[in-house]
């Protein structure tokens, strides 16, 4: 059985969870773009560090897709605009 203290903190992360409402900006892969300009736009765009954009777009490579960043919608989206602007297939979702 479950305190109500257990209960309380349990109502309360279901709330936060509903008021952020994360979402996740994901990067696809593709036959057109180089490793270094995905990379390039990773340390840009997403304010990835060089290791962190380079592990990313080899998932990207061999996975098909990656999380490159977590976020609210409205935190996401320039992000998305702008590695679609570099001719990058992005979604959020």
């Amino acid at each position: 059985m479950r305190t109500e203290t257990e209960i309380a903190f349990q109502e309360d992360v279901l709330l936060l969870e509903e008021v952020i409402d994360l979402k996740n900006l994901v990067v696809y892969n593709d036959d057109f773009n180089t490793f270094e300009h995905v990379i390039q736009t990773l340390i840009e765009v997403c304010k990835h560090a060089p290791e962190q954009a380079e592990q990313c777009t080899y998932l990207i490579h061999y996975k098909g897709k990656c999380t490159v960043k977590v976020g609210t919608y409205e935190e996401l989206e320039a992000m998305c605009s702008a590695i679609h602007d570099r001719g990058i297939s992005a979604d959020i979702v």
